[in-house]
């Protein structure tokens, strides 16, 4: 399912929005879910728990404005579509530090929109929807590959770091820990780089050759015999990402 936020301080413009994007998908069969907000401060609770594939978002709102908006979802989310309403043109350089796909001047026509929608939906990372089973000690639990900020091997047992702040830990197992982990290494986004660490590479917020920094500030060492490999594997990663964030 793609979910789509809206953002828009102006209640007219938002229900506009929300009800052109409704129409776009339902012209296209899509399965889609999409959430309005008409305050920025609302978008920003809401993904501290959840997350979109597209935002549409006008710029000139207050207290925090469109731009700021932006750059903080950019901050936490580098895989989401990010797409610009606005009266006002003069911001639209600005508005390219988040990385948008399109920057929209109102009013917004209905295959204007369509159109930028169309090619969201193209770009957008449906991926997220896959989950990895993990056996605990007293049940099942199943998790979202999206939401996995890294995985450690620590005592027989993986230790997972969710994107959420929330920490588990497996049962016990007796395959090593790549085999463990060979569910979530077959997603392009996880990486192994060092024999008991694998991270996500969409949850990193800085490189060094000694350590990833993930989201968070958890710091994940990188094997110094895995470093070429690695390194290779996170820069074809930011390639295929096209550079965002």
């Amino acid at each position: 399912m793609i979910r789509i936020a809206i953002c828009d301080d102006m209640p007219d413009d938002l229900q506009s929005l929300v009800s052109l994007t409704e129409q776009f998908l339902s012209v296209n069969g899509l399965d889609a879910e999409v959430t309005g907000f008409s305050h920025p401060d609302h978008l920003l609770t809401a993904i501290e728990t959840m997350s979109f594939h597209l935002y549409i978002l006008d710029i000139v709102m207050p207290m925090v404005t469109g731009l700021e908006l932006g750059r903080e979802i950019r901050r936490i989310d580098r895989e989401s579509q990010i797409i610009y309403s606005t009266t006002e043109p003069q911001f639209a350089l600005q508005a390219y530090a988040a990385s948008p796909l399109n920057y929209l001047i109102k009013p917004i026509g209905r295959q204007q929109l369509f159109d930028t929608l169309a090619l969201a939906v193209s770009k957008a990372d449906l991926a997220d929807g896959q989950t990895f089973t993990v056996k605990t000690a007293d049940s099942l639990r199943v998790i979202k590959l999206s939401g996995i900020t890294c995985c450690e091997y620590r005592s027989h047992a993986a230790i997972f770091s969710l994107a959420n702040g929330e920490e588990f830990s497996s049962r016990t197992f007796r395959e090593n820990f790549a085999e463990y982990c060979a569910p979530i290494l077959n997603s392009r986004y996880f990486l192994q780089c060092h024999t008991s660490f694998v991270i996500n590479m969409r949850k990193v917020e800085h490189f060094t050759k000694e350590s990833f920094i993930l989201f968070g500030g958890k710091a994940v060492p990188i094997a110094a015999k895995r470093y070429p490999a690695v390194r290779d594997a996170y820069m074809d990663y930011l390639t295929a990402r096209g550079g965002n964030g």
